[in-house]
């Protein structure tokens, strides 16, 4: 692979491509190789700063604009993603390490859905006209935008996940302030590019790439900022909400997802789905299958099931055509992955399948093996806490009754999946797990750009929706107007 030009102006400030203020930098290393593929710029808090006083500006303008010429630049926006697409996905395999035909056409390919569906919901972004007691008084509400909205994103879907907030916050009229994952930095920089060419007012999304406890602490903390969202883990968004405190928030921060299986599951339709729930993105996906349950019933034949599913797996360099699951994106990835299966087993659960990483010629040290651990404890960490990578712990359970009380004890409650060929047990567990979403028949990680998709109150995975008209609302508020007309 030939490395990509090293990279200075990394920032896009008020319509400018600029330099940190202070300079500096850092290397973009492919997870996939190890290789040097760019010089990134590293931004500190001033950087932050003129980011959010060109979003004020941004949004000012923005806010001139109709639904209608904002659902365009969103259009727009669109336009010149299909036009990059294959150089998207080129990058967003280099720099985040999914395979480029199987993930990374797909991604971008649903970032640009992203701004289209935005383009056409806003549209139908309706008020209300409201019956006053008072004789005379006629009473109008209908939405605005809060104003700044400040953005961080990770680097598990560097175009997918910035998309779900950037498009419904420009459709609204929102300023931006978009801080991505340094080690996605190229993504969010191509992503940038095509706004760029898009026509919006200067000022409209401004990126900045540097470091959370400093870019993004800023952006948080801003008084210009006016709103925040944030995907990532809990811990992060414990901090988020405590030092943006009184601030509009949306925070999806990530699960434990339980896939249910009951006795009476289709046993070969359930493990497929269960694989693809745990290793899709190599596990390094929110909403992944954390741990499947099971009865004594069909424990070990799910196990088997898994088995031969994770073989059928391809794992290797993430550019090639066969490639079916890529690297792990750091260090840090893999070795919570190994911890918890070292746990798992000292706690006597069985190693079926993987466990290791494999030596992928071309390759770094990132590769990791689809990995499957029968009988696991109930207090092992592969069942207790996200793995965020190619896990599948297979949990015994008593009954069904033993597994609703599993999955609901989980501190974490953003989605879960239940196999069951009977439609009352359906409804029961659909109506009873605590969990923003729950899949009947179908992987956890389900999901369309256009569904509703955030936390569970009470548990740690967040507050707010992403997802369609549910998004438009969460990034607008509710303005009043009352007319005496005698």
């Amino acid at each position: 692979m030939t490395a990509l030009n090293a990279v200075h102006e990394c920032n896009f400030i008020g319509g400018k491509w600029s330099a940190p203020v202070e300079g500096g930098g850092f290397n973009a290393i492919s997870p996939s190789t190890g290789e040097h593929i760019a010089l990134i710029g590293n931004s500190d808090r001033h950087d932050a700063r003129l980011a959010v006083k060109a979003a004020g500006a941004g949004h000012a303008e923005l806010s001139k604009l109709t639904n209608w010429e904002r659902a365009e630049l969103c259009l727009n926006i669109a336009t010149q993603m299909e036009l990059r697409r294959e150089k998207l996905a080129n990058i967003l395999s280099l720099e985040q390490g999914k395979p480029l035909h199987a993930e990374a056409f797909p991604e971008v390919d649903a970032a640009i859905d992203g701004f289209r569906q935005a383009s056409e919901m806003v549209k139908w972004l309706e008020g209300e006209f409201i019956p006053a007691q008072t004789p005379g008084k006629r009473v109008i509400s209908f939405r605005q935008a809060r104003g700044v909205y400040g953005i961080i994103t990770p680097w598990n879907f560097p175009f997918c996940i910035p998309v779900e907030y950037l498009a419904p916050c420009l459709a609204t009229g929102n300023g931006v302030v978009w801080v991505p994952s340094p080690s996605t930095a190229l993504c969010a920089i191509e992503l940038m590019k095509c706004i760029e060419l898009a026509g919006l007012p200067d000022g409209a999304i401004n990126l900045v790439i540097g470091p959370g406890n400093t870019v993004g602490d800023e952006v948080v903390t801003n008084p210009g900022v006016h709103a925040i969202g944030l995907t990532g883990s809990p811990d992060t968004g414990n901090i988020v909400a405590r030092r943006g405190a009184g601030k509009p928030m949306v925070l999806e921060l990530g699960g434990n997802g339980p896939f249910i299986v009951l006795d009476d599951a289709d046993l070969e339709r359930a493990a497929a789905a269960a694989a693809f729930g745990c290793f899709f993105n190599a596990g390094q996906v929110c909403a992944a299958s954390g741990r499947i349950l099971t009865t004594k019933k069909t424990h070990n034949k799910m196990v088997d099931l898994l088995v031969s599913e994770a073989k059928k797996i391809r794992v290797g360099l993430p550019l090639l055509s066969e490639t079916m699951m890529g690297s792990l994106h750091n260090e840090t990835v893999v070795a919570r992955v190994e911890n918890q299966i070292s746990d798992a087993i000292s706690q006597g659960a069985q190693l079926a399948s993987g466990g290791h990483r494999l030596d992928v010629a071309g390759g770094s040290g990132l590769f990791f093996e689809p990995t499957i651990l029968a009988n696991v404890s109930h207090d092992a960490l592969a069942n207790t806490a996200e793995t965020f990578g190619p896990l599948a712990p297979v949990v015994l359970c008593e009954d069904e009754n033993h597994m609703m009380e599993m999955a609901n004890a989980s501190g974490q409650g953003l989605a879960m999946a239940v196999f069951t060929s009977n439609i009352s047990k359906a409804f029961r567990f659909g109506e009873q797990l605590q969990s923003g979403l729950v899949n009947i028949n179908s992987p956890t990680c389900y999901w369309e750009l256009h569904i509703p998709f955030g936390g569970y109150s009470g548990k740690q995975s967040g507050v707010g929706r992403v997802g369609g008209k549910h998004m438009l609302q969460e990034v607008t508020q509710v303005k009043t107007i009352t007319f005496d007309i005698n």
